[in-house]
């Protein structure tokens, strides 16, 4: 087993203030709260989603954080959605920071009368992060979808 350094003050808040960031945005996303979501991100960030992680080209590009509110409020279309983070990576760089990290996504929609499905998504987001004026905020985003599953679902 290696041993580990102890890890510095200011890289431990760092690392500890991004993690939070992306918790917050799976918070603000299950709670709805677009205005909460996009205020995460830099005003000049890029967002890309790509469906098919094998493909280079993502599905959608999107610039600057006022383009990212229709695809927060999408979210909106679904009766509930629960968003559980999982294991990160993460490399500091003064000011700047890019990681990688796990999000199983959980989306629960009504059709005709009281059928339900629900459709979980395996995401991984790569991320370039940056501190501005002491705090850090997403300044790219890319949302790769490895898979999904939809199914019915009963309350």
């Amino acid at each position: 087993m290696s041993s580990r350094s102890a890890i510095p003050p200011q890289e431990a808040a760092d690392r500890l203030a991004i993690r939070e960031l992306i918790d917050a945005y799976a918070h603000c996303a299950d709670r709805r709260d677009a205005k909460g979501q996009m205020a995460l991100f830099t005003k000049d960030t890029r967002f890309l989603v790509f469906m098919d992680p094998a493909t280079a080209e993502p599905t959608q590009e999107l610039h600057g954080r006022e383009a990212l509110a229709p695809v927060f409020d999408n979210l909106n279309t679904y009766k509930a959605t629960t968003h559980f983070n999982g294991q990160s990576t993460l490399a500091l760089d003064g000011d700047r920071a890019s990681g990688e990290s796990y999000c199983l996504a959980h989306h629960i929609s009504s059709g005709v009368g009281a059928e339900r499905t629900i459709m979980i998504a395996s995401i991984r987001y790569l991320d370039e992060f940056v501190k501005q004026d002491g705090e850090w905020f997403f300044a790219e985003r890319r949302l790769m979808v490895d898979w999904t599953e939809t199914r019915p679902s009963t309350p």
